[in-house]
């Protein structure tokens, strides 16, 4: 069983049908018997009590040393890059394709 960061678009586009996406990677991560760690779950966070931009990358990408992957989901994204680059250079594998996934 592995942990697996679902990194993808948030804010580009309607961020409820980007949380949407991200939740049904998780719900697929879930099935293949892994565990899905989603951060755009934190939203509702945000709702309750507003962070800049950077803030939500700085709590989101304090998890990624703890994760055993990283699932980049398509679309544009600076986010998602970034939390990507870190993550490969802290040696976490980066997965482009659900699939590929083991």
């Amino acid at each position: 069983m592995a942990l697996i960061y679902i990194s993808a678009p948030y804010s580009l586009g309607d961020p409820i049908e980007n949380v949407r996406k991200a939740c049904e990677a998780g719900d697929k991560v879930l099935a293949m018997g892994h565990i899905a760690f989603i951060p755009h779950l934190s939203m509702l966070w945000h709702f309750y009590s507003m962070k800049s931009y950077d803030e939500w990358l700085r709590i989101d990408c304090a998890y990624l040393p703890r994760m055993d992957a990283v699932l980049r989901l398509p679309g544009k994204s600076k986010g998602a890059d970034w939390e990507c680059a870190l993550a490969k250079k802290l040696g976490i594998k980066v997965y482009y394709n659900i699939g590929d996934i083991e």
